[in-house]
């Protein structure tokens, strides 16, 4: 008995169309360029990590220093700067300084409306 006989048959799991259409009225007539949709998948890689997505929520109240994230979500200072880091290398937050104290919050309005609409997805 070969080991593939337990294996489901991958064609019965691909959904095929029976019929070609060449006519699509309703789609984009230019994707993207690449670049542009590379970025946009990177982009969603930054949302795919749950501290991060804690992070952004956390200042969706407001601006917020290190040590109020960090008191927010019980996590390590060091841990919140790391997730920092990526968050304003994606340019989806942005600071500025006052004194010693560096405050945080979202980079503008299109970071929260993200988070609003992933939200909306997730729980209908």
């Amino acid at each position: 008995m070969s080991q593939n006989q337990n294996l489901p048959d991958l064609e019965s799991m691909i959904e095929l169309c029976d019929v070609c259409h060449h006519h699509h009225p309703h789609l984009p007539t230019e994707a993207p360029a690449d670049e542009v949709l590379y970025k946009l998948a990177d982009l969603y890689k930054v949302f795919g990590d749950p501290t991060r997505i804690r992070i952004l929520y956390a200042l969706s109240g407001g601006e917020l220093c290190v040590c109020d994230i960090a008191e927010l979500l019980e996590m390590t200072q060091s841990a919140i700067s790391h997730q920092l880091r990526v968050l304003k290398q994606s340019s989806l937050v942005k600071f500025r300084r006052d004194g010693k104290t560096v405050y945080y919050s979202l980079a503008d309005a299109h970071v929260a409306t993200i988070l609003a609409q992933g939200l909306d997805h997730v729980q209908e």
